[in-house]
């Protein structure tokens, strides 16, 4: 049910448009202003909901354009680049008509927020870097490949891993919503601290987690490459990083590397968990983020 006609803050789901898309966001919690952009990218917001951080913080979980029920461009599955979700980042904001707000980014949802951040600072309150890295590419991929090799060493006897690794091989062959769907569904354990060790805890979300097909290119099929190395110096207003210990895509490495490129921003380690802190260790996660955003 959209309520967007009404306050753009109650709870549920709001619609807005977006250079004639729509584009969707829902809100949970109480507290001061956080919008979430979820990773990928293509990945359906609904794995992000933080019910922990919700009694800190009113969370607005924006559904990125080209998944769930937002909508798609002409050019999809290409097109989604950094600038576009940075410019529906902005129709959002301007649309909750609030002076500023705090941006959390996962994943790829941290490659946007601090792309955001280095456009639009003025309007944030602060910024959550989850997960992030300052750079893609070969270097991002040879790193992520060492972390998945030392996870297939520590459950070489695990009956599920050659899923896991069959799954990192489909992933180059992508081309739908189905395929992408059960890539990342099959990958999941490798993104846990400890998948197998908790499976009837996590196995709810990996049966449920959904997504879209992105193809990672702009609308003329050039790669949306990232380094924001050389930038991210300039970002002055407040930043947290958090990681956890054994992620294996955005892992300990970057984080580091961002809490020093950024000025005087924060990090935190998970230590027990991988890609999801907020569900692996949420208290601890949200004790972070509401630490950070009552400075």
């Amino acid at each position: 049910m959209s309520t967007s006609a009404t306050n753009p803050l109650s709870p549920g789901t709001h619609v807005i448009d977006v250079d004639g898309v729509a584009q969707r966001y829902h809100v949970h919690g109480t507290g001061p202003v956080c919008l979430a952009h979820p990773g990928g990218p293509g990945v359906f917001w609904e794995y992000m909901r933080m019910p922990a951080v919700e009694r800190h913080l009113t969370m607005v979980y924006v559904e990125p354009l080209g998944t769930g029920g937002s909508g798609r461009l002409e050019t999809h599955p290409h097109g989604y680049t950094r600038d576009l979700y940075t410019r529906a980042l902005d129709r959002v904001i301007d649309h909750l008509a609030l002076p500023k707000v705090y941006l959390l980014g996962h994943s790829h949802g941290g490659f946007v927020a601090q792309h955001y951040a280095l456009r639009h600072e003025a309007r944030l309150a602060g910024i959550i870097l989850y997960e992030s890295a300052p750079v893609t590419g070969q270097e991002h991929i040879t790193e992520a490949m060492r972390n998945v090799e030392e996870f297939a060493r520590k459950n070489a006897a695990n009956p599920g891993l050659p899923e896991v690794l069959n799954a990192l091989q489909s992933t180059s062959a992508i081309s739908d919503d189905e395929e992408f769907t059960a890539a990342i569904r099959g990958l999941l354990p490798a993104y846990f601290a400890d998948y197998w060790g908790r499976e009837e805890e996590f196995a709810p979300m990996r049966a449920t987690v959904t997504g879209s097909h992105i193809s990672g290119f702009d609308e003329n099929l050039v790669p949306d490459v990232i380094d924001d190395r050389g930038l991210l110096g300039s970002i002055t207003v407040p930043a947290l990083v958090i990681v956890g210990r054994h992620d294996v895509i955005c892992g300990v490495r970057w984080a580091r590397e961002l809490n020093k490129l950024i000025p005087g921003s924060e990090l935190v380690v998970l230590e027990d968990s991988g890609h999801f802190g907020h569900i692996e260790e949420p208290e601890s996660f949200a004790r972070a983020i509401a630490g950070f955003t009552s400075q």
